[in-house]
């Protein structure tokens, strides 16, 4: 049975999307099939973080209005063959697509695989509703900063009025560094706030931002992947190689950067 997960945050420019093509791979990796679903009409970049822009013929408004069959829309990945991607509206940016009209959409393509991602829009408006009236869980996706938090905050609350079988958090750009040294939240003090259960912890790294799907990076996605296929909540350590006496010295030199 095809599972439907939303990752959504309440906030943008929190590596919500990066999150969602990283963990696509490495659920393909592990042999699922996965179909990356981008509902973000306005600041649509699925296409680019997994590196199939240039591929791209359809989109998904195509589909809906009939200018090409649901399946000529999906990519399938290069490097990933068990991982596809739907692309956002690239053709009318500015088109009104009601969330009833999406769901009919990821409904009849769900089959052909065993996980569906929707990717979110941040925030609550239209586009938010668009993407979780299609799905049965969801990934909220915050970094460990205040702002970040207090945004994810509201999302949580409008996602429960959903009947969702799960919402789970995802703290991505954590830096084991500064949560060793107090200058962040703690995970326990982050879930203390948000009230739902922790899947997750992505470590800041650069190279996960350069469209290297699959990278050494990735541990923690595989991690995640992991957690999510057999419902555990092991959560990656970043702050391992900042703890100990090399850790100090670690942690002395990042502080003098």
């Amino acid at each position: 049975m095809t599972r439907r997960i939303v990752l959504t945050s309440g906030k943008g420019g929190v590596g919500k999307t990066t999150v969602t093509a990283n963990l696509g791979a490495q659920l393909s990796r592990m042999g699922y099939r996965v179909m990356i679903c981008d509902t973000d009409f306005g600041l649509n970049n699925i296409d680019v973080v997994t590196g199939i822009e240039n591929l791209i013929v359809y989109d998904i408004v195509d589909a809906i209005e009939g200018r090409c069959r649901p399946k000529q829309a999906l990519i399938q990945h290069p490097t990933f063959k068990n991982l596809y991607v739907l692309s956002s509206n690239h053709s009318l940016p500015n088109r009104y697509i009601s969330p009833q009209t999406v769901k009919l959409m990821i409904d009849s393509l769900a089959p052909q695989f065993d996980f569906v991602l929707i990717d979110c829009p941040a925030g609550i408006d239209d586009g938010f509703h668009r993407a979780v009236a299609s799905a049965e869980e969801a990934l909220v996706i915050t970094t460990p900063h205040m702002s970040s938090l207090r945004d994810a905050d509201k999302v949580i609350s409008v996602l429960q009025s959903y009947r969702l079988a799960n919402i789970n958090l995802v703290i991505n750009m954590a830096r084991g560094d500064m949560m060793m040294n107090g200058d962040i939240l703690s995970p326990r003090e982050i879930c203390d706030i948000l009230k739902i259960p922790l899947i997750a912890m992505i470590p800041e790294d650069d190279t996960i931002f350069l469209n290297q799907l699959g990278n050494d990076g990735t541990k923690s996605f595989k991690l995640l992947a992991s957690n999510i296929i057999e419902g555990r909540h092991k959560i990656y350590d970043v702050t391992k190689k900042y703890s100990g006496l090399f850790g100090s010295i670690r942690r002395s030199l990042k502080k003098s950067l």
